[in-house]
């Protein structure tokens, strides 16, 4: 079973949703406080496993509605995710995968992970 790591890091606090095998699957932007960071937290549980995916890396991809996966290419040519909410937050992203289906099983991870993920608050950096 997944579970979301709460850190404190030198710019504030953030998570990382990491798969029953310790991957990080998602990660968090940096929030000035650790009530807002469990609040994101809270928010990912609720809103991956009932997310839509919007596949922008087809052309003429159609809209999907909030929340959403929205998949992606980078600039380096990589593959990503990010989750947004149902007020359109982005309230994850994903690292970059080499290949599509990589993605997709990274999108399926978190929908599987998140809802039941365990919260684990770590008071000190690694």
């Amino acid at each position: 079973m997944g579970k979301f790591v709460v850190r404190t890091v030198p710019s504030g606090i953030k998570f990382d949703l990491k798969a029953g095998n310790g991957e990080i699957i998602a990660t968090s932007e940096v929030y000035t406080t650790k009530a807002s960071c469990l609040s994101g937290v809270a928010s990912v549980k609720k809103n991956a496993p009932i997310a839509n995916v919007e596949d922008q890396t087809e052309e003429g991809f159609a809209k999907a509605k909030h929340p959403k996966f929205e998949m992606y290419v980078d600039k380096k040519g990589e593959y990503r995710f990010r989750l947004k909410a149902t007020n359109g937050q982005v309230i994850a992203v994903s690292e970059g995968y080499t290949s599509k289906s990589g993605c997709e099983n990274g999108i399926a991870s978190v929908k599987k992970n998140a809802a039941e993920g365990d919260v684990v608050v770590q008071e000190k950096e690694d």
